[in-house]
């Protein structure tokens, strides 16, 4: 349907001014601009785009939405040159404009398109009339003044009010994948190309000749691009061929191909409804109409079902077009985000679209040549989009954004072509993508395996590191693994030969799971340590007496937290306890009289050592699935966060008066993740345990005795002797028996039906009847003497 102006409501959003503004570090005029600074000018630059007075403009805008920098993406990201407390509201003051609502979005490339397709919305529904939106990096600026001694200072105190919206890295960033240096973006997505060279069955080679044919077209546009960054054009041949300014960075992506994030770049659009541009006297002819939008995500990497490809992002853009009446080759112009070769092959593929497409792939240059502008390169991109629409009108163009890993992409369709707003259908689409099968993930993976996509990283000094993604032989669960220390014939099977569905073994360890090519040079390079005690332990002390064992976390001076050296010994010192058969009984304690465990050595943490935790879990105890043998928590002083959730994975607790028991967690910004979130509400009532976990409330031996948690509760400073006379009762009965009762518990907790779980198959109890002390137990009871345990 054909629409006209006076077909549209009022309220429909139109973009009426787009802006950018760059510097070089060595250019005559650079001015080392914040990124404040970078933004209000290319702010200004869009207010001036509308054709009226920028002034009236600023003064209209009620709305600002700011795309966060590099610098405030992360959580563990710093700004060396300070930053705004208000990034939205400091480029608004700038331009003169006293916005009601300051929007900071979420991270990722996405954003750019992302919030202009949200606020667009807004003007649409009435709640927004002119909205503002910008974004800016000085990254090159920042890095040079870095450890300068006289450097810029561009912290701001703004104050007002923000619509903060968080850093958006759920599903996108992990501990697991960090735990596997799996956080950098070269790294990450050299997993998804080499997936589709495998897919594809290319040779490194051939492989290495698509990127650079993809990419050359790239640099013909950047190479044009008054704001590009890298604005030299260059051959197929020259952006993949090694050399010592092209040096590999991670497999297959050479330098000349990765992302440019070292830029001083802005870019702003302007949007308000038509009864606004009328309003403002603003000319049609530069109003651009959004007729497409559509904004889908992935699953988490690991649980995709194709590395190879992005469905999401096929599906956003067939929506958005189908939303615009279109196909792909009804598109005047295209801009695809291209931080790496993958996003646009993902769309080139899709749609037929090849390198060499006369409209080509790229308005500004893509990433790597025009620059990475952070989180922004695609408002740059939407500026550019405004201007070819406006020189062609009726034309129209696609854009798309990619955010994440992959993960998330938002496209908008833009024409000078009048055309109602219209809600996209992206909550139906994500429920349909979000309902299809996943791909089951092995954290802890053990046994043979096949290499699904992998990585080398290289650095300048020549070192190689392998990142594998791989599927078990046994069950296909994927994982992700590095190579284990001394595996040089992986690393060179990755580096030179066909690693796909090639052989390897996996092992998880505490610091992660390693490959290595077989079991045997697995078992030589890490081999599994045998169940057995040592001599002496640093951390730990450990007493036998006859079958009972006594272990002491022994670092009272740190109200014995747990570091990861303390963790190893006690994980192996429990191992050693359950494969043991002559130790019956197990009692945990710490040393002195202040505190069993602390938990986490936060000291440690913070310090920015590895934090590695046992297979088995905090201790040795909280992961593992069965502890076969009985634990006794003797619990003197504090049990706070991870020692409350040991004391909780014990089977049993005796807690002197002066016990303290807290899942501290949320006072410090964590969860209690080693089980206590799941142990204590089906140890105590679930209202109790909401509470307790929510405000980090501490509770007495007493009360943890009322609500079911603690077995005994004894004299001050007794824990101890209080925990031996239980286990002096336990030891009184058959050890057979004991282990075969807490198996048959075991087995039958997850069964709701009582009678279910008492006719349950099970060769458990036949498994009693045959062993020795059930023979004996009955036989000394008939002859009136004490039974001799054998325990077998």
């Amino acid at each position: 349907m054909t629409y006209t102006l006076d077909d549209l409501d009022p309220r429909t959003p139109v973009l009426v001014g787009g802006g950018q503004s760059a510097e070089q570090l060595n250019a005559p005029d650079y001015r080392a601009l914040s990124p404040v600074e970078l933004a209000a000018e290319a702010a200004q630059r869009a207010l001036a785009d509308t054709g009226v007075d920028p002034v009236a403009v600023a003064a209209a805008i009620d709305t600002v939405g700011g795309v966060r920098q590099f610098e405030t993406s992360t959580p563990q990201a710093v700004a060396p040159l300070g930053r705004a407390d208000n990034y939205p509201r400091a480029v608004a003051a700038r331009v003169g404009a006293n916005p009601g609502r300051a929007i900071l979005e979420v991270s990722g490339g996405q954003a750019p398109q992302h919030l202009i397709t949200e606020l667009a919305g807004s003007i649409a529904a009435g709640d927004t009339e002119v909205a503002l939106v910008f974004g800016s990096e000085a990254i090159s600026t920042v890095r040079h003044y870095a450890n300068a001694v006289d450097k810029p200072d561009f912290t701001e105190a703004v104050g007002g009010s923000l619509e903060d919206r968080g850093y958006g890295l759920a599903d996108v960033a992990s501990p697991h994948l960090a735990g596997h240096s799996l956080m950098d973006g070269p790294g990450q997505y050299a997993l998804f190309d080499n997936a589709r060279r495998a897919r594809l069955k290319l040779s490194r080679e051939e492989y290495a000749a698509e990127m650079g044919a993809l990419f050359a077209p790239f640099t013909r546009v950047a190479a044009n691009n008054p704001f590009a960054a890298a604005p030299v054009e260059r051959t197929a041949a020259e952006l993949v061929t090694l050399n010592e300014a092209n040096r590999m960075i991670a497999e297959p992506y050479p330098r000349l191909i990765v992302s440019r994030d070292q830029v001083n770049q802005g870019a702003a659009v302007v949007l308000m409804s038509i009864a606004a541009a009328r309003r403002l006297g603003i000319a049609e002819e530069r109003w651009v109409f959004l007729l497409g939008h559509a904004d889908l995500h992935e699953p988490p990497l690991l649980r995709r079902p194709d590395l190879s490809r992005s469905p999401a992002a096929v599906l956003a853009s067939e929506a958005a077009l189908e939303m615009a009446g279109l196909s792909m080759s009804e598109v005047s112009t295209i801009d695809l985000y291209s931080c790496f070769p993958i996003p646009v092959f993902n769309i080139a593929d899709a749609f037929d679209l090849a390198p060499d497409d006369p409209r080509g792939l790229t308005l500004s240059g893509g990433l790597p040549f025009f620059g990475g502008a952070g989180n922004n390169y695609s408002m740059h991109a939407i500026v550019e989009t405004l201007d070819r629409a406006r020189s062609a009108p009726g034309s129209y163009g696609f854009i798309g954004a990619n955010g994440g890993t992959l993960s998330k992409y938002s496209v908008g369709i833009y024409s000078t072509t009048p055309g109602p707003w219209r809600p996209d259908r992206s909550g139906a689409l994500q429920a349909e993508l979000d309902a299809k099968p996943t791909v089951a993930v092995a954290h802890h993976p053990e046994g043979r395996a096949m290499i699904e996509t992998y990585t080398v990283r290289h650095t300048r000094g020549g070192e190689r590191s392998g990142v594998v993604i791989g599927r078990l032989d046994a069950d296909g669960r994927r994982f992700v693994a590095t190579l284990a220390a001394g595996a040089d014939d992986v690393l060179d099977l990755l580096s030179n030969g066909d690693p796909f569905k090639a052989p390897i073994y996996v092992r998880a360890l505490p610091e992660g799971n390693r490959v290595a090519s077989s079991k045997a040079q697995m078992d030589q390079l890490r081999p599994v340590r045998a169940p057995g005690f040592r001599d002496e332990y640093e951390h730990v002390l450990v007493r036998r007496i006859g079958h009972l064992l006594e272990v002491t976390i022994n670092r009272p001076n740190a109200l014995n937290a747990l570091h990861p050296p303390a963790n190893a010994e006690l994980a192996e010192v429990f191992d050693a306890y359950f494969a043991d058969p002559e130790l019956w009984v197990a009692i945990l304690v710490g040393a002195g009289d202040r505190a069993f465990s602390a938990g986490n050595d936060l000291v440690w943490s913070a310090s920015g050592r590895p934090v590695t935790v046992p297979l088995n879990g905090f201790a040795g105890l909280t992961n593992r699935r069965d502890l076969p043998k009985p634990v006794i928590a003797a619990v003197n002083g504090y049990a706070m966060g991870g020692g409350c959730e040991i004391a909780l994975a014990c089977h049993l607790i005796v807690a002197d008066e002066n016990a303290k028991f807290a899942l501290s967690e949320v006072r410090v910004g964590l969860v209690a993740g080693a089980g206590g979130l799941i142990r204590l509400p089906r140890t105590v009532p679930p209202k109790v345990a909401t509470e307790m976990i929510l405000t980090g409330r501490r509770i007495d031996a007493h009360e943890a005795r009322e609500w079911g948690m603690v077995n005994r509760v004894v004299a001050p400073g007794t824990a101890l002797e209080g925990a031996r006379e239980l286990a002096a009762e336990i030891l009184a009965g058959s050890p057979t028996s004991v282990r075969i009762s807490l198996e048959i518990m075991r087995e039958t907790e997850g069964i709701a039906d009582t009678i279910e779980a008492v006719n349950r198959d099970t060769d458990t109890i036949d498994n009693l009847l045959v062993t020795e002390d059930a023979q004996e137990g009955p036989a000394a009871f008939a002859q009136k003497r004490p039974p001799n345990w054998r325990n077998r």
